[in-house]
Formats: C-alpha cells, sequence, structure tokens
C-alpha cells in the first residue's frame, strides 16, 4: 500500500484541493403532465484535507452543467477556490487538473467512497418515489449535511467527553443545524405533501445512515505477500468490464510510470488498434514459463 499523497495532509484551506466525479443517474419528475420522468446526476466534490463533501444537482453530463456545478460549488465554500474547465479558464483561475487513468476508479478512492456511501443510502432511502428538481435538490443538500456530519476521530481524550470531530467543524466550526421536524418516518408516503416528503426522505436516509455507517468504520484486512512487478515488455491481457475474458486484447507493455513514491501504478501498452494508458491492476500478466514442477 503506497503512502497517503502530500495534498492530503497539507495546510490548505478547505476545497483548495479537492477532487470531483458523477454519480447516478437519479430521475426527477417532468414539469410537463404524463412526461416520463427526467435523468439528472450529482456531481460530488470532496476536500483532500478535511474530506468535507459538497454535492451539486446537475441535469446533464455537458461542460455547461458541470460549469454551473463548479460555479454554484464556489458559493458554497466562499469563495476560497476557483473553478474551471476549458484551458483557457483554467490558466485565468490558476487551476492544475490531474487526471486519473482510464477505467481507474480506484485511483480515485477518496471519493469513490464518498460517492459509494451516499449513492447506496440514497437510492434505498428514495426507492421507487419520483421528486420535482427542487425537491430532489433540496433532499440532496441534506444528504451533505448528513454526510459531512460523520465522526472522523474523537475530540479528546477524555472517557467523558464523548463529542467527534466532523468534517462540519472545519468546515463551519460544528455539525450543520437543521430545523427540527416532528418524525414522519411512521407516515404513510401518499398523504404527505411536497415538503413533508423531502422531510421523511431525509429521516430515512440519517437512520440507515446512523445503522450501517458504523459498520463501514471496521479494518480489513489487506493482500501483504508481494507478487512478481510489472516489466517493460511483458505481454499482458488489458481487462475490460463490456467484454468477455475471452476477447480481453493482447497488449505489450512500452513504459511504467512510477509514482512520486517510486511504486509504478500506471503502465503506457501497444495493442493492435495504437498505444493506450491502463492502470497495471487491469493488467494480467501472461505466464512467461510453467512453473510446474515435473
Amino acid at each position: 500500500m503506497a503512502s497517503l499523497p502530500k495534498e492530503r495532509f497539507l495546510n490548505s484551506r478547505a476545497f483548495a484541493i479537492s477532487g470531483v466525479d458523477y454519480c447516478g443517474p437519479f430521475y426527477y419528475k417532468s414539469e410537463v403532465r404524463n412526461r416520463p420522468p427526467i435523468k439528472c446526476y450529482i456531481s460530488v466534490f470532496i476536500c483532500f484535507a478535511s474530506k468535507a463533501i459538497h454535492l451539486e444537482l446537475v441535469k446533464d453530463l455537458t461542460t455547461a452543467a458541470f460549469l454551473g456545478a463548479l460555479k454554484d460549488s464556489c458559493h458554497f465554500v466562499g469563495g476560497l477556490i476557483r473553478f474551471g474547465v476549458s484551458s483557457s479558464v483554467c490558466l485565468m483561475d490558476n487551476i492544475e487538473w490531474k487526471f486519473i487513468p482510464p477505467r481507474s476508479p480506484h485511483f480515485g478512492g477518496l471519493w469513490e467512497a464518498a460517492v459509494k456511501s451516499a449513492k447506496h443510502h440514497l437510492y434505498r432511502s428514495v426507492g421507487r418515489s419520483i421528486l420535482n428538481y427542487d425537491e430532489l435538490r433540496t433532499l440532496v443538500c441534506q444528504i451533505a449535511a448528513i454526510i459531512n456530519s460523520r465522526p472522523l476521530l474523537s475530540i479528546s481524550e477524555s472517557p467523558d467527553d464523548l463529542d467527534v470531530l466532523t468534517p462540519a467543524h472545519l468546515l463551519f466550526g460544528g455539525p450543520p443545524t437543521v430545523i427540527l421536524e416532528p418524525d414522519l418516518t411512521m407516515l404513510d408516503y401518499n398523504r404527505l405533501d411536497g415538503w413533508q416528503r423531502v422531510t421523511k426522505l431525509q429521516q430515512v436516509f440519517w437512520n440507515r445512515w446512523r445503522e450501517e455507517y458504523l459498520t463501514l468504520l471496521q479494518q480489513r484486512s489487506k493482500w501483504r505477500t508481494p507478487d512478481r512487478r510489472l516489466q517493460v515488455n511483458d505481454l499482458v491481457l488489458v481487462k475490460d468490464e463490456n467484454l468477455p475474458p475471452i476477447r480481453w486484447p493482447l497488449a505489450r507493455v512500452m513504459a511504467l510510470i512510477p509514482g512520486k513514491d517510486g511504486e509504478c501504478r500506471v503502465a503506457d501498452l501497444k495493442t493492435s488498434c495504437g498505444s493506450t494508458r491502463r492502470a497495471i491492476n487491469k493488467l494480467c500478466l501472461l505466464p512467461l514459463k510453467d512453473d510446474v514442477e515435473r
């Protein structure tokens, strides 16, 4: 296992160094009667230093929608950071973009964990309910507040002190306060009005989060046995989740790209269709010789 990137423990302001990803699709009710539900997505921003997240609802995967989500996130962090997409905007706003290798979501484990947790509970809380766009956006904001209230570590070593440090402490000085609402989890969903439906879904999300999140904090054992390292000129199979293994393409390793700690996790490959770049864990090394003892 590699060491944490230095960006994770630098003395930086909130969201000055952050990761971004999309999750979904989700669906909201059309304003026109008898129209089918409309697809939308959630843009997830996560701070490298505090692990705080910010969720923005976007209507599609276009560049314009992403720019809108970036601008909205600027207002959320109080102008601490500025974003852009095109190269000219990046130069103007002094933004440095770093992209992970294609089809390698584990390189973005920090935001993938946030996406998995939020999406897992959101799907189970909303179920088959279809909200309108404003209701869904309100629910997404409340879910972000819940996730930012998750415990990171204890504040003091006193056994009488039960307070914990949360990402919200690093953003606002304490957990986000919300308007207290009566418990609606036991009421029939169909008899509630729009705001009460959002409140019930938020309470259902909170109950599932409280019961299931703690199980994710258990330590898991890791594979520690070293294996043969990939080398230049090795012949490999390139994993493709959209194809059966028998149709995975063959490739030759042309170069290995080391990280800051000297470990190589990305490789440049030569295939029958040209050159490409993949993460090493997406490559299957073909046996060089028969290791069976006779």
